[in-house]
């Protein structure tokens, strides 16, 4: 076939030469004639195709934004429209003779040579190299034969006309083999791979150090998080993950990253941002100048030559440094502000953890070292401490000053120094004060915390009055300190004012004697005049917030000294998980401030699995004991060893998460029983706590409050009984597959039933193969343990066997049940 193109590029195919009729004029006519009536049609075809150009070029972008979303682009297949050439679409478009699938009529018929009219190829219909694509683009006439089928990746990457092109849904995605046909054989069944795109919840979650998201892939994706702790959600953490798959900070074990170079980062901060305020304060300092500058031009300038141009010139660009000068000045006090926050978000964790670890050995004191970093919170946003930036300033003024005349200079500096020696008298005169005003005021503070875990027996036992008299006592001297120390700085304040004032009279009083001689004019008197007072503002500022700067240098000691002794600073390793073995080797405590010996020369030892039976008279030290075996407080001297390693080298959320205890005295926090059974975790599984309720069989107890596992707790245990706290903290003992269980007192507020569940929980334990230490003496509970241990006046009076240390106090004569075991020879 021939072709003739017109100038518009599309292709018109003349008739073959064996089909023309004998008289050629006559068909050149018709032929002429023919191409007169198809150019309109030519031309609107070839608005169309512009058109459908613009559309292939937003598919072009549909097409990259699904490619980009399955992720799954292959090497040969064609990312757009334009990849599909019109040859290879011609090439693919034409009709094929080959049977559809499924159609076993077709196959059957015998294939029958071509007649000669087959062999004749009909003219295709005039179209643009998009028209293919444009035809694929509809959809099969299920009357009509099947339109010609192209290529799979166009066939992929074009939308029916009907539906316009958009985002996929929020579903599955599917990711099909690229370049296979639809019925290749051997890939009907072959299942393709899936792709959950990810919900709007994970977009918005805040990526961790080492989970990352890959593109829209789906899912977070876990990968090596410090710390342990698997895929978010599985439930199998390490021991950073708590055992829940967090993972996250929240879980993370505190060591040195954590607490003193919290320290250091929150300094790095502070010194970082306190270097771009210093540039804005250099700049607002020295557009500070623009007034005095703007006065002496008025003054020798402007009143002289009476020009309104140069008036109206000079007050826009003093308007406009103005202007500058409160744009920097705010944005400085915005860093300061938002650096004050990030040092309460960089201490505040570490700071609260140190206390909590700090506070088994003191009084709890540590806690008010919260209050602590919001007194440097308060510092670092106060204009005391804008006054302290402020003064290296003082010398740039001061050099403006002497340029206007060297007599001025020397009278702001002489103040200068004078106001210096003012501040190092208040410094020394009101130290003393603010030191014991501050220790005052802390003991107060523990005082109330004091109150508020005691409100029920202050209330009981009508001790208000005797509560409030301590506090009173702590408050009241706590003020005659601050009197005495604000009276000396107030006093000082007002002197370091008085000299200001009389410096500027000085100045001024100087300046017009000056001015008389005609060194300087007016103009350059009271230009000086307010530089100065600007230059030795700061150092007023100083001394009218002395007291704010003593306290925030107090508080950044008291927070430093705790973070870098906190035993959290030191590195332990990770050790494998304890089987449950416990030794107690030459144990000797005396507590802090006294001589008075508690524990003496304490020593025993358990093999994992074994149960043991603490008993002995009230003061025998039993208490204690328990709580050295959890490491709540630590030896004098001795050790207590897990699995053969000293607690002491274990790391604290390992060992934590390796254990349970019950005090004597229950606490729980305020929330829900499952909050409380799970230690106050996040994405803990519910099967582990479910666990933890049956073990401890209190899953009936749960099942019957009205709200279940939900039930909130509040700060004082309501609307949970004594006895139902203890069996709830029970559970939380047994929470986490602990290796070590020690019970204080398990059964002290409970009745019969409460009693016969805690044998079968302890019953339970014991096939579990945890190792338990009980502290009791009744005997309903030795019944349930392997070995007794007798303590008589803080040392080992008897330990073995539960039948033969039984039969050791028979033959005494000693009964169980609140007995006293005084008379026992202590080997």
């Amino acid at each position: 076939m021939t072709e003739d193109r017109d100038q518009t590029g599309r292709a018109f195919a003349q008739e073959p030469e064996w089909d023309r009729p004998d008289d050629g004029g006559e068909a050149v006519g018709r032929s002429e004639a023919s191409i007169e009536a198809a150019e309109p049609i030519a031309q609107s075809l070839f608005r169309h195709s512009k058109a459908v150009d613009r559309s292939v070029e937003k598919l072009d972008d549909v097409v990259a934004e699904l490619w980009r979303i399955v992720d799954a682009r292959p090497a040969e297949t064609p990312t757009s429209l334009r990849d599909a050439t019109p040859a290879k679409v011609t090439e693919q478009a034409r009709p094929s003779t080959a049977p559809l699938p499924g159609d076993r009529s077709a196959q059957q018929r015998e294939v029958q040579p071509p007649s000669p009219q087959a062999k004749a190829p009909s003219a295709p219909l005039p179209a643009t190299p998009t028209a293919p694509a444009a035809d694929s683009m509809r959809r099969p006439d299920p009357i009509r034969p099947p339109s010609p089928r192209i290529s799979e990746p166009a066939q992929r990457a074009v939308p029916p006309k009907e539906e316009p092109a958009r985002k996929p849904e929020p579903e599955i995605l599917e990711r099909k083999t690229p370049n296979a046909p639809k019925d290749a054989p051997g890939k009907q069944d072959q299942p393709s791979a899936r792709v959950e795109p990810p919900t709007q919840e994970m977009k918005n979650k805040p990526v961790l150090p080492g989970v990352t998201i890959e593109g829209d892939r789906g899912p977070l994706l876990a990968r090596e998080v410090p710390g342990g702790g698997g895929p978010t959600g599985t439930g199998k953490g390490g021991g950073g993950g708590g055992g829940n798959g967090g993972g996250g900070a929240f879980h993370k074990r505190l060591g040195p990253v954590d607490l003193s170079a919290s320290l250091t980062a929150g300094l790095r901060a502070v010194k970082k941002n306190l270097i771009a305020v210093m540039i804005f304060t250099i700049a607002t300092n020295v557009l500070v100048l623009a007034i005095p500058v703007y006065l002496f031009q008025i003054s020798d300038r402007v009143l002289t030559s009476r020009s309104v141009d140069t008036l109206v010139m000079l007050t826009i660009v003093i308007v406009g440094a103005v202007i500058l000068q409160s744009v920097f000045d705010a944005i400085r006090r915005f860093i300061l502000m938002r650096t004050a926050v990030e040092v309460a978000a960089q201490l505040g964790g570490p700071i609260l953890s140190a206390a909590a670890r700090a506070s088994l050995h003191s009084n709890g004191r540590e806690y008010q070292t919260l209050g602590d970093l919001q007194q440097l919170r308060t510092f670092l946003v106060s204009g005391t401490l804008l006054s302290l930036l402020d003064a290296p300033m003082a010398p740039l003024f001061m050099l403006a000053i002497f340029l206007i005349h060297p007599d001025l200079g020397f009278i702001v500096v002489a103040t200068a120094l004078l106001l210096l020696a003012i501040t190092l008298a208040n410094q020394r005169a009101t130290a003393k004060p603010f030191g014991e005003a501050n220790t005052s005021q802390t003991k107060a503070n523990l005082h109330v915390d004091s109150m508020s875990r005691n409100s029920q027996i202050i209330n009981a036992l009508a001790m208000i009055p005797e509560a409030v008299w301590i506090w009173g006592k702590d408050t009241g001297n706590s003020l005659k300190w601050q009197v005495i120390a604000q009276d000396r700085n107030i006093a000082f304040a007002s002197l370091s004012k008085g000299v200001r004032l009389l410096t500027q009279v000085i100045m001024l009083g100087w300046g017009a004697y000056l001015a008389i001689e005609g060194s300087v004019t007016g103009g350059m008197v009271i230009a000086a005049s307010i530089i100065a007072g600007r230059a030795l503002g700061p150092i007023e500022g100083a001394i009218e917030g002395w007291n704010q700067v003593v306290q925030s240098r107090a508080a950044f000691g008291r927070i430093s000294a705790l973070l870098k002794e906190s035993p959290l600073n030191f590195e332990r390793l990770k050790l494998p998980r304890p089987e449950g073995r416990l030794d107690v080797e030459r144990l000797l405590f005396v507590p802090q401030g006294t001589k008075r010996v508690v524990l003496n020369g304490i020593g025993f030892g358990l093999e994992a699995g074994d149960s043991l039976a603490i008993i002995g008279n009230s003061g025998a030290g039993k208490t204690t004991l328990g709580k050295m075996l959890v490491g709540s407080i630590l030896p004098t001297s001795g050790s207590v060893r897990l699995d053969l390693m000293d607690l002491r080298n274990w790391d604290q959320r390992q060992f934590g998460e390796s254990i349970g205890y019950l005090p004597q005295d229950v606490q729980l926090f305020p929330g829900s029983i499952k909050a409380n059974i799970a230690r106050m975790r996040e994405n803990v599984d519910d099967g582990a706590i479910y666990e933890a309720a049956k073990l401890a069989d209190v899953h009936e107890l749960i099942a019957s409050l009205p709200h279940g596992y939900e039930t909130f707790v509040a700060a004082d245990g309501a609307p949970l009984s004594g006895g139902q706290k203890q069996r709830i903290a029970l559970a939380r003992a047994f929470f986490g597959s602990p290796k070590l269980v020690v019970l204080d007192e398990p059964n002290s507020n409970l009745d019969t039933a409460g009693e016969l569940a805690l044998s079968r929980a302890l019953q339970q334990a014991k096939e579990q193969k945890i190792t338990m230490v009980t502290i009791t003496q009744r005997p309903a509970l030795l019944q349930t343990v392997d070995k007794i241990l007798v303590l008589v006046n803080g040392t080992v009076a008897l330990f073995g066997m539960r039948q033969d240390v039984l039969q050791a106090l028979a033959a005494r004569g000693m009964s169980l049940d609140g007995g006293h075991f005084a008379n026992i020879q202590v080997k």
